[in-house]
């Protein structure tokens, strides 16, 4: 009994000695780690009753065509742990309603800032390729993301990957933001590399005018996929314009083309149509973005945006463009999308309709509740 005693004010004495300095740095440290989020859920439904909610068309009436859904609930974790390195995680605890496997994490990476014109990461991230790809995770300007974006996101070149990258800015009157990746290409938590080619990707944004925050951008990506050589290309507009101290107009235009090698791969041996390079992709799309400031109580603004995409998966030996049209009317509440409800229509067109494929005209309500923690 005593022994204790005696160690339990030991350890009182060896607490209080701790110098006040060696505290300030813990509480430093601990102040340092920031935590953020995005919880979106919304309910859906599908004016074809044979057309479930995957865009799936079914001729045995058992389509599902309503229900409710947790698209994305992101957990997102940032540690500065000094002043030139910062880690990041970011997990989707959404992707554990189906099979979680190479999914749920989706940001794991390291970055270094040497200087503002060089900096590098390594890790899990979206490189810099194309315009979704710049903005913050927990931003989506329509009801999702374009076609376009998950196409050249499964062929690597979006999305999360796994791999390295250097950017930078170059400020001035023409403010340049340049970023060069390479990565695997074969998507997130991959246990290894599908083969031993990369895919290198590289982009470039001018700011053309700072009153309308005007900017291009260029993207261009080469790479190996199974020995079979690969490219991306695409370029991009993005500003704002105000018509009032009210009523601003927020606009951004894409387009992009690149080989579908997910697709040629996909295809049996004895159906391919020659090699790889036969196999591309190509799309558009432009969203305008009406926007009235509102500022009432916590109501902050309304807008009113038409997202009209065109995509063909397969241009050269077998099209079937799609045109997607997303109008949609969001309230927004706090600031920044911290508080916002949405309301909005997935129409999709199909030059050629095809029984029992996702590949089916349909149209799709959605009713969006979005959260930014």
């Amino acid at each position: 009994m005593k022994k204790t005693i005696l160690f339990l004010l030991l350890l009182s004495f060896v607490c209080k000695a701790q110098s006040p300095e060696t505290k300030k740095d813990d509480a430093a440290a601990k102040l340092k780690i920031t935590i953020k989020g995005l919880f979106q859920a919304r309910y859906s439904f599908n004016n074809d009753k044979d057309i479930d909610l995957t865009g799936l068309h079914h001729t045995d009436s058992l389509a599902v065509y309503n229900g409710f859904d947790i698209k994305r609930a992101r957990l997102l974790f940032a540690s500065k742990i000094s002043d030139r390195t910062e880690v990041v995680l970011l997990v989707n605890l959404a992707d554990f309603k189906n099979d979680p496997k190479n999914k749920v994490l989706e940001n794991a990476y390291l970055t270094y800032k040497l200087s503002n014109y060089i900096n590098f990461k390594i890790g899990q991230f979206r490189p810099a390729f194309g315009l979704e790809n710049m903005y913050s995770v927990d931003v989506i300007k329509s009801m999702d993301y374009s076609n376009q974006y998950s196409a050249f996101g499964s062929n690597g070149w979006q999305s999360f990957q796994i791999g390295a990258s250097v950017y930078g800015t170059i400020k001035g009157e023409h403010t340049i933001n340049y970023a060069l990746s390479v990565v695997n290409g074969n998507n997130r938590n991959q246990v290894m590399d599908a083969d031993n080619g990369k895919q290198f990707s590289s982009r470039m944004d001018l700011l053309l005018n700072k009153k309308y925050n005007l900017k291009a951008g260029l993207n261009g990506a080469i790479g190996s996929v199974y020995k079979s050589d690969v490219y991306a290309a695409g370029i991009d507009l993005s500003g704002v314009l105000p018509f009032s101290e009210k009523w601003s107009l927020l606009f951004e235009a894409e387009a992009k083309q690149g080989n579908n090698h997910v697709l040629f791969y996909k295809t049996p041996v004895a159906n391919r149509i020659q090699n790889v390079s036969q196999y591309q992709m190509q799309g558009m799309y432009f969203l305008p973005d009406l926007r009235y400031d509102v500022n009432y109580h916590r109501l902050t603004s309304l807008e009113f945006s038409c997202r009209y995409e065109y995509f063909d998966p397969n241009f050269k030996n077998n099209s079937n463009p799609r045109q997607t049209f997303t109008p949609m009317i969001s309230a927004e509440f706090l600031k920044s999308y911290n508080a916002r409800i949405q309301l909005g229509v997935i129409i999709d067109r199909y030059k050629k309709n095809s029984i029992e494929t996702t590949q089916y005209s349909n149209e799709q309500f959605i009713i969006q509740i979005q959260s930014r923690l």
